[in-house]
């Protein structure tokens, strides 16, 4: 069953609709925070950012829920192994981890709060992944409502 996914213009960080909103990225397991859409999270708020870097350890497939105001949840996913490509060239993203994490952000959204999902096109700026690979991953993964912005 694949998850119809709504595309919009707009920005992440404001994301639109009904009822409680969980907006989704992906981090990397090193502690790098400071590139790409985190800025603009971290423009808006202090928390998600503050709880990523005070984690002992950042485990690919994880994920941490930091409730940001009274309708909205940051959900930061670790789903980048380091920064760059590895020895081998690949990129950094984790398409296991990205798995891992969407089921557990479903879980947490559909059948824990009602909520739907909200992101930018995750996993495929610095994490250097394909948007196609992406997108069928949250179809196959998420039952919830998913609304991509894009800029």
């Amino acid at each position: 069953m694949k998850n119809k996914i709504n595309y919009i213009q707009g920005d992440a960080t404001e994301p639109v609709g009904p009822g409680l909103k969980i907006i989704i990225h992906i981090c990397n397991d090193i502690g790098a925070w400071g590139a790409g859409f985190v800025l603009a999270l971290s423009k808006k708020w202090a928390e998600p950012e503050a709880q990523y870097k005070a984690l002992e350890k950042r485990t690919l497939g994880d994920v941490h829920f930091i409730r940001v105001d009274e309708n909205t949840i940051v959900a930061n996913m670790i789903a980048q192994e380091g920064i760059g490509p590895d020895s081998e060239g690949r990129p950094p993203i984790r398409y296991t981890a990205l798995k891992k994490a969407l089921y557990q952000v479903d879980y947490y959204a559909w059948h824990e709060h009602n909520a739907s999902i909200h992101m930018p096109r995750i996993g495929c700026g610095l994490a250097g992944g394909s948007w196609e690979l992406v997108e069928e991953l949250i179809q196959d993964t998420v039952e919830c409502p998913v609304t991509v912005y894009d800029l």
